[in-house]
């Protein structure tokens, strides 16, 4: 490394310039932004005591930062939508240690993004491979088992592959908008089967003769969070065990970043029974959390699905992120995509065994995205 280049680590960042970490953004994706990184770690979700302690990786030129990574130690796979609890428990039972382990992911979101945020005036290649590289060395300094970096984006893979890193392909639905001007316009391209359907859907919900709300901005009170944060903890205690998010971090959302947040809240005789928490940047619409008090048919469906892409063809949103899992999106016009991770075990037998089952399960993913895409809801072209 250049003389010039040093790499350094941050465990609280909100001991790192905002400016300067919103420098090495290219564009405006939500989950990258200091504010959304700041107030997972000001509210306490993000912490050692909850087995996400922030070790942010810089690289600097002089006194300047010029990229970094969102980066923590692990002391478990909680909260992170690529599954390696076979390679703890495989890696264990050798005799390893595999926890604690390093993660360049953002906590709790299954969203594609940059990983290695470097600017677009900074645009190297080269300060990619540096943080790749950086990160292994983080990794063996303090006798961690690994490094995982999710949901990461092309530029950041190529780097990380060169490093020696080993590629993992994953699965989602996104909705996909073809310059729509209305949704009927998207109704238009499907199956007349899905479309029967999806009208059915709509019509069911509405009657039910719920109450929508679309808030964003200062629209979004905090009793609109009070709400909201009863639907999530609901959800989270069925779904996880443990919640991952404190009530506080969605006031501190509201409060940094509210102009990228959209929140579905759903009335019933004028009371709040349901909420689905989105974040949106130019090119993409992301949901993140639904809950809900009440059973309704279709609800669901309607609040999460049918009102994103909606709000993404008035604002010329490119694409809706739904989230992890969930074959059930297909029908509704979510299409499968791939996922991809990338992935350094320090232990080099370790690391070829887990290069073997990464090559054995591409194979399996990509025809199950094969398979998926060749039931698509939408007409076949000639």
């Amino acid at each position: 490394m250049s003389e010039e280049y040093s790499l350094h680590t941050c465990q609280d960042i909100r001991e790192i310039p905002a400016e300067e970490w919103e420098a090495c953004l290219a564009d405006d994706h939500p989950f990258t932004r200091y504010a959304f990184l700041s107030a997972l770690e000001e509210s306490g979700s993000v912490s050692a005591e909850t087995g996400w302690m922030p070790y942010h990786l810089l690289l600097k030129n002089g006194d300047r930062i010029v990229a970094a990574a969102p980066m923590y130690v692990k002391g478990h796979s909680q909260g992170e939508y690529v599954f390696d609890h076979s390679w703890a428990h495989a890696y264990e039972r050798a005799g390893g240690r595999y926890y604690p382990k390093l993660q360049l992911s953002i906590p709790f979101s299954p969203v594609t993004g940059p990983r290695f945020l470097v600017s677009a005036a900074d645009n190297s290649f080269r300060h990619r491979l540096m943080l790749a590289e950086g990160a292994k060395e983080v990794a063996s300094k303090l006798n961690l088992s690994s490094v995982h970096m999710t949901f990461a984006q092309e530029e950041d893979l190529i780097a990380a592959e060169q490093s020696d890193y080993l590629l993992r392909i994953g699965e989602q639905f996104h909705w996909i908008n073809e310059d729509y001007q209305s949704f009927d316009d998207f109704l238009a391209a499907l199956s007349s089967r899905k479309r029967k359907n999806i009208n059915k859907e709509r019509r069911t919900v509405h009657e039910f003769g719920f109450e929508f709300e679309e808030l964003t901005g200062d629209d979004i009170t905090e009793a609109h969070w009070d709400a909201f944060f009863q639907f999530y903890i609901d959800t989270g205690n069925r779904k996880w065990g443990t919640p991952y998010l404190n009530r506080t971090f969605f006031s501190l959302l509201g409060q940094k970043m509210g102009d990228q947040v959209l929140l579905f809240m759903v009335k019933r005789e004028g009371r709040y029974i349901a909420g689905a928490l989105n974040l949106f940047g130019s090119e993409c619409l992301y949901g993140r959390y639904w809950g809900c008090t009440e059973d309704h048919k279709f609800l669901h469906f309607e609040t999460c699905y049918y009102r994103a892409i909606d709000f993404a063809i008035k604002r010329g949103i490119k694409r809706v992120e739904a989230g992890a899992q969930g074959p059930h999106k297909l029908a509704r016009g979510y299409l499968p995509v791939k996922t991809r991770s990338a992935h350094w075990l320090r232990d080099e037998g370790f690391h070829r065994a887990v290069a073997d089952f990464l090559e054995a399960e591409s194979r399996e993913m990509d025809a199950e995205i094969n398979y998926l895409n060749q039931h698509s809801p939408f007409k076949k072209s000639d």
